[in-house]
């Protein structure tokens, strides 16, 4: 599945809370309704991503995961 996406960041190698921090960075530049697409090697990146947006109401637009690499698309929405 392929998403179209603004912004592309690669916190592969790096473990929670980095993922989320730098996510929450990326996404706070991002412009109403742009989409990053994050890449993690963390295996908690799941659900922390899937509560981080629900807390903050960003979309979690789709998600993947592929040889221990998990790719979030997220739109930013307020």
């Amino acid at each position: 599945m392929s998403f179209n996406f603004d912004q592309e960041l690669d916190c592969s190698g790096l473990a929670c809370p980095m993922p989320i921090l730098k996510t929450k960075k990326a996404v706070d530049a991002l412009q109403l309704g742009q989409v990053l697409k994050m890449i993690a090697t963390d295996p908690g990146s799941l659900p922390d991503i899937q509560a981080w947006t629900s807390k903050t109401g960003h979309e979690l637009v789709g998600h993947e995961e592929d040889a221990g690499k998990f790719t979030f698309f997220i739109k930013r929405t307020k």
